[in-house]
């Protein structure tokens, strides 16, 4: 039997709630499947840390991580403490320590939910984005002098370099190559960012001829929005910076029903270091403890954990829990316009995987 070395991190907020949901669908899982089993270490790093310690996570958190087949987490973020401090603190420390390059959001619109978009059926709605995770507008670089007075100035410096952007691209088109209408859109704003985004737009180009069998065309972000709305059958794959699809993946999960819903991934597609799975929905204060929080982005987190660790056919059961459970509507969280808690949510996934372990 496989037995897969699972860090949980629950951070901030409601990620206390689905991250502990998210091990008792998976753990629920493993008990109809005899051929592999979880081990689950949790870390109470986060907000409540930083009022002890003085910081997100220890200095040395990354060493008690690098053993761990896949990280389970929940959010970071928490209304006492600056935004910048949580972030980069936490999430961001683990990105960018363990090079995760490639964030995968998958957005679709599941069964049983209403998508706010007229006449787009689900089928029209299909996206994979992938976010360059590691650099970009997201670079750190940058400070600020003079602060308090009239000359004070501040810099955030958006980084790419060729390699990161070769990387990310060529995840991007092997990716768009592995869907069944091998269709990629690279997303830019290379008329107003002339240098860095022009280079992303020639390395486009460049490495779209090691995918002779991939269709690609290339949109500016803002275009890309309306596309999103407007033609969303026309989108399949997406790619973009870490800032430009940070912001995508936020309207794409909308357009899917809620942010409750949707999943994400942080991956290391050469696999040296462990790979990080998380809802994108954030810390949510205002229904923390409330039971409100919709576990499902979790829950489609695990699955995507699952077919990071080659485990395909367990994967494809709990997203057939997870769809039994959206088409669903008394089961439907408040975000999606109904009244089940999040442990209502939870038991139900769990009695269809036991159901279909029969």
């Amino acid at each position: 039997m496989k037995s897969y070395r699972i860090a949980t991190i629950p951070g901030d907020g409601i990620g206390k709630e689905v991250v502990p949901a998210g091990q008792q669908v998976l753990e629920a899982l493993a008990a109809t499947d005899r051929s592999f089993a979880f081990e689950f270490q949790d870390f109470g790093w986060g907000g409540d840390w930083y009022r002890a310690h003085g910081e997100m996570m220890p200095t040395d958190g990354l060493d008690a991580l690098r053993d761990k087949d896949a990280i389970l987490f929940g959010s970071a973020g928490d209304p006492h403490i600056p935004d910048h401090i949580t972030l980069w603190g936490l999430r961001l420390k683990i990105c960018q320590g363990f090079d995760q390059y490639a964030n995968v959001r998958p957005t679709r619109i599941l069964p049983g939910i209403d998508g706010p978009l007229k006449r787009c059926k689900p089928e029209d709605l299909n996206w994979v984005i992938v976010r360059e995770n590691s650099e970009g507008e997201y670079s750190g670089v940058g400070g600020r002098v003079h602060q308090g007075h009239p000359i004070e100035a501040a810099t955030d410096v958006s980084i790419m370099t060729r390699a990161g952007v070769e990387r990310i691209l060529r995840f991007a088109f092997k990716l768009a190559q592995s869907r069944p209408r091998k269709l990629l859109t690279v997303v830019t704003k290379s008329n107003a960012q002339r240098h860095a985004m022009v280079m992303w737009d020639e390395i486009a180009l460049q490495v779209s001829r090691e995918f002779p069998d991939v269709r690609w065309d290339k949109e500016l972000v803002d275009a890309a929005t309306a596309r999103m709305v407007n033609r969303p059958a026309s989108l399949d794959t997406l790619v973009a910076t870490n800032l430009h699809a940070d912001i995508l993946s936020d309207l794409a999960a909308a357009l899917a029903g809620s942010l409750g819903i949707a999943p994400t991934g942080n991956i290391d597609p050469e696999r040296r270091y462990p790979s990080m799975f998380e809802p994108i929905h954030g810390s949510a204060f205002d229904i923390m403890g409330k039971g409100l929080a919709n576990p499902v982005g979790t829950f489609w987190s695990c699955v995507m954990l699952l077919e990071h660790l080659g485990e395909q056919a367990a994967a494809q059961r709990l997203m057939q829990a997870i769809e039994l459970v959206t088409a669903t509507p008394a089961l439907h969280t408040r975000d999606l316009g109904g009244t089940a808690t999040t442990a209502e949510v939870t038991q139900a996934v769990c009695r269809q995987l036991a159901a279909a372990g029969r």
